[in-house]
């Protein structure tokens, strides 16, 4: 009985699983995690991966004949409007998030393996063409690592002193800064939110730098 599961229809259906999450474990762990550094967005990507390959697959139903593009339409038109209820997701994250997605979708979507493996060599292509283009624009493309500060100087923020505000930035905190962002400013405290972009060799990165925001009542937006 086992060895008619496996024959049948639902055996095809786990090859096609299998490339589909090596692929956006690939992704993930080799292109993203290299440089996000963020564990619980690892975690996120590689399960949903696996949990929409499994929806679509049984959406379509066991009949493959049965299957329309209405059913991968339906699915982003739910992602769509479904938001987390956290911290919004970085756009680069939102990103890698859409991929996995899609690369889930295509594959749980695919026409079934034929003798002549002409459905699976499409299926390679598509991944092959996807991760190149990844590592194409992550390499060409390069992101400078930022943080938010809470500073303390406000009187350093006017544009003709912006190179003392550099200065004390990096005499203060040891980063090779490349620029700084000017964001809300808390004038009965003197105080004032700055993203400092730094080469990320000079400090290293972590979670705490992408998951904590500086939030305060008294600040106004300019």
């Amino acid at each position: 009985m086992t060895h008619d599961i496996f024959s049948t229809a639902f055996g095809d259906t786990l090859v096609r699983f299998f490339i589909c999450l090596l692929v956006n474990w690939f992704i993930v762990h080799f292109l993203y995690f290299k440089k996000g550094k963020r564990r619980d967005f690892y975690f996120t990507f590689v399960i949903i991966s696996v949990a929409i390959y499994f929806l679509v697959y049984l959406m379509m139903g066991m009949d493959r004949g049965k299957a329309t593009m209405g059913v991968g339409l339906g699915l982003f038109g739910i992602f769509s409007i479904m938001r987390y209820r956290t911290d919004s997701m970085p756009v680069r994250e939102m990103t890698y998030l859409f991929v996995v997605v899609c690369l889930a979708v295509v594959h749980a979507m695919a026409s079934p393996i034929e003798t002549d493996g002409t459905p699976l060599l499409r299926l390679v292509i598509i991944d092959i063409i996807t991760i190149l283009t990844i590592v194409v624009f992550e390499q060409t493309l390069r992101q400078d690592a930022s943080k938010l500060v809470q500073y303390d100087r406000i009187e350093l923020i006017k544009p003709e002193r912006r190179q003392e505000l550099v200065a004390d930035l990096h005499e203060r905190t040891g980063l090779d800064v490349l620029n700084v962002e000017i964001g809300a400013i808390d004038f009965l405290h003197d105080t004032v939110v700055l993203r400092v972009y730094y080469k990320s060799g000079s400090h290293k990165k972590n979670d705490i730098d992408n998951m904590i925001k500086i939030k305060s009542s008294n600040y106004a937006s300019i």
